[in-house]
C-alpha cells in the first residue's frame, strides 16, 4: 500500500495537533484545576493519542508552561489592544472599567485560570516569570495615557477588583469599578 501524499506511513498529517494539545490543557485547567491535570485528561480532551503527549512535550511541566503561556500572552494582547484603541485618557478609563467587568468576567474559564496561573506563581519562578511579563506589559499599556506610578497603581486595582469581584458572595454594583478608575486617575 502507498501511503497517501503528505503523510507518513499512510496516517493523515495532523499539523495542529500540539496546539490542540495546549488548548484542551487550558480546557483541563478550567475546569479541574492544576492539580487536576494529567497526559490521559489532556489526550483525551484533545481527541488525541496519549503517545502524542511524550512527542509535542518533555513532560507535563513543559506542557503547563506552555498552555498558561499561551493563556497569559492571549489576555494580554487583548488588554494592550484595549489601551491602544483608547484616544484619550476619559477613553481610557472606560476601557479600564471593560477590562474588569467585560474581559475578566466575560468568562468564568478566564477567571479560573488567571488564578490558577497565580497560584503557581507564588510557588514556582517560572511561572512567576509568566506574571511578570504580563504585569510588564499591563503597565506598558496603561502608560500610553497615564504616568507609570498611576500605571502600576491602576495595574494592582485591576487585579484587586478582580479578584475580590470573583470571590465576593454578594453581587457587586459594577459601577464602583468606574468610580475606582475615576478616583485613582483624578490626580493623572
Amino acid at each position: 500500500m502507498t501511503p497517501e501524499p503528505g503523510s507518513r506511513r499512510g496516517r493523515r498529517n495532523d499539523p495542529d495537533r500540539r496546539d490542540r494539545i495546549i488548548d484542551a490543557c487550558l480546557d483541563v485547567i478550567a475546569e479541574r484545576g492544576v492539580a487536576g491535570v494529567s497526559h490521559r485528561r489532556v489526550a483525551d480532551a484533545a481527541g488525541v493519542p496519549l503517545g502524542s503527549m511524550t512527542y509535542h512535550f518533555d513532560g507535563i511541566d513543559e506542557l503547563l508552561h506552555e498552555a498558561l503561556s499561551r493563556f497569559s500572552s492571549a489576555v494580554s494582547d487583548r488588554f494592550a489592544r484595549r489601551m491602544a484603541d483608547a484616544p484619550d485618557p476619559a477613553s481610557a478609563r472606560d476601557a479600564i472599567v471593560s477590562i474588569v467587568l467585560d474581559d475578566v468576567f466575560g468568562s468564568p474559564r478566564e477567571l479560573v485560570l488567571t488564578h490558577e496561573l497565580y497560584t503557581l506563581a507564588a510557588r514556582e519562578p517560572a511561572y512567576r516569570a509568566l506574571t511578570a511579563a504580563w504585569m510588564a506589559r499591563s503597565r506598558a499599556a496603561l502608560e500610553r495615557h497615564f504616568d507609570a506610578e498611576t500605571a502600576r497603581l491602576l495595574d494592582a486595582l485591576i487585579e484587586g477588583l478582580t479578584i475580590h469581584r470573583a470571590l465576593d458572595d454578594g453581587d457587586r454594583d459594577p459601577r464602583e469599578v468606574a468610580r475606582a478608575v475615576a478616583r485613582l486617575t483624578a490626580g493623572a
